[in-house]
C-alpha cells in the first residue's frame, strides 16, 4: 500500500502572516513602511498578515530583500499553511460522508491487517481511501463503476468485496520484483512448475512464486472475502507484468494446480487487455480454452486417454500412472473424476490437502 509513514498532521498551522507580523513588531516597522520597501500595496500586506491573501513566491523574494529571511522560508511557511487549509477542508467534507463507504468490507480488512483501525470515523475513511489509492468517496464510486467487475461477465460476487480483494492483489504484486514478461520463459518455467506438484506446500510455494516472477508474472495469494465466490483472477498491470491472483479456496492439490494452470493459460492464450475473474472454470470460449490448456499441461490428453482405455481404476493403478508422469496422484484423480471415468467419491484419499496456514493474511 502507498502509505505515508509517521505523517504529522498538526491540529493548527499559523499563516505566514503571523510570523511576518512578529518580525515587523520586533523591528519596529509598520505595514505601510513594509509596503513601501517591497513595492506592494498596504492592503496586500495587511491581507497577508491576516492570512486572507496568499504569500506568493514573488512576495517571498521581496521579503527576503527587505527583511533578510530567505524566500524559501516564506515559501515553505505558505506551503504548509495552504496544505493545512486543504486538509481542514477535506476533513469537513469527509464528515458529511461518514456513511459513504459502508458497503466496503472495512471490518474484514481491519481484521486481516489490510488497513489500520481508527475510532475517528473521518480517519477511518481516509485509511480506506489510502488502501484503494483514491482521493475521495466520489472517486470510489467511479472506480467501482469502471472496475474489472463491470468489465467482465456477470458475476455472483459482491462488487465491493471483489474490488477490495482485487486491490489487495495489486498491492501485494507491487512488492514482487519480477523480470519483464517473456512468453518463452513462462512456457519453459511452466514445465518446471509442473514438477512441483509432487512436493509439499512449504517446498513448492516459494519456488512457484519465484518461477513466475522470472517469467514476468506476479503470483499472489489473497484469501477470499465474504460474499465473493472468486477462485482466481488474471490481469496485466502493465505490458511487461502480468498478475495471477488466487483466492485460497482450494483445499486439495487437484483443484489448486488445475486453477493455477487455468490462469496461466489465460496469460499465454489471450490478450493483454483481457481481464479474467473466475468464479467457475466453465463459461465462455476463453474459459474453455484455459480449461483445456490446464488439463493438457498437467496430463497430456493422449496419456489420459491411454490410461482410460486400460479400464484400470485402483489406487495402485493411479499411483503407478502418476509416478510414470511425474505428477501428483491427486491431480490424476481429479482429472479422471472430471471426465467421468471415476465417481466423485472414489480415490479422494490420494488428493493432498493444501496447507494455506503458511501464507499470511
Amino acid at each position: 500500500m502507498n502509505k505515508l509513514v509517521n505523517q504529522y498532521n498538526p491540529d493548527y498551522v499559523s499563516p505566514p502572516g503571523e510570523t511576518l507580523w512578529d518580525i515587523l513588531k520586533d523591528r519596529g516597522m509598520t505595514q505601510v513602511e513594509l509596503a513601501q520597501r517591497t513595492g506592494r500595496k498596504t492592503k496586500t500586506i495587511n491581507q497577508i498578515i491576516k492570512g486572507i491573501a496568499p504569500l506568493t513566491p514573488k512576495t517571498a523574494i521581496q521579503l527576503e530583500r527587505v527583511l533578510g529571511a530567505p524566500a524559501s522560508f516564506w515559501n515553505n511557511r505558505e506551503k504548509k499553511y495552504q496544505e493545512f487549509l486543504a486538509r481542514q477542508e477535506e476533513q469537513e467534507e469527509l464528515k458529511k460522508q461518514i456513511d459513504s463507504l459502508n458497503s466496503t468490507p472495512v471490518k474484514y480488512m481491519i481484521k486481516h491487517g489490510w488497513i489500520q483501525k481508527f475510532d475517528n470515523k473521518v480517519l477511518q475513511i481516509q485509511e480506506v481511501l489510502n488502501f484503494y489509492g483514491i482521493a475521495s468517496p466520489e472517486q470510489y464510486k467511479v472506480v467501482l463503476s469502471e472496475s474489472y467487475y463491470h468489465k467482465s461477465r456477470v458475476l455472483k460476487s459482491d462488487p465491493h468485496a471483489l474490488l477490495a480483494w482485487l486491490r489487495k492483489g495489486e498491492i501485494e504484486a507491487q512488492k514482487i520484483q519480477i523480470e519483464p514478461y517473456s512468453l518463452s520463459n513462462f512456457n519453459k518455467n511452466l514445465k518446471k512448475i509442473r514438477s512441483l506438484t509432487v512436493k509439499p506446500t512449504e517446498i513448492f510455494l516459494p519456488q512457484l512464486i519465484e518461477l513466475c516472477a522470472l517469467s514476468g508474472v506476479a503470483l499472489v495469494f489473497i484469501p477470499e472475502l465474504p460474499k465473493t465466490r472468486i477462485f482466481g483472477a488474471v490481469r496485466w498491470l502493465n505490458p511487461q507484468k502480468a498478475l495471477i491472483q488466487l483466492s485460497l479456496r482450494y483445499k486439495t492439490d487437484d483443484h489448486f494446480w488445475f486453477s493455477f494452470f487455468h490462469e496461466a493459460g489465460h496469460i499465454i492464450l489471450h490478450g493483454k487487455k483481457d481481464v479474467f475473474l473466475d468464479e467457475d472454470l466453465t463459461e465462455g470460449d476463453k474459459e474453455m480454452e484455459a480449461n483445456r490448456f490446464a488439463a493438457n499441461s498437467l496430463i497430456p490428453f493422449n496419456e489420459l486417454e491411454r490410461f482410460r482405455r486400460t479400464n484400470k481404476r485402483s489406487i495402485k493403478d493411479i499411483e503407478d500412472f502418476a509416478e510414470k508422469l511425474s505428477i501428483s496422484p491427486g491431480i490424476v484423480v481429479g482429472q479422471l473424476q472430471y471426465i467421468g471415468y471415476l465417481p466423485m467419491s472414489h480415490c479422494n484419499k490420494l488428493k493432498r490437502h493444501i496447507d494455506w496456514g503458511q501464507i499470511p493474511d
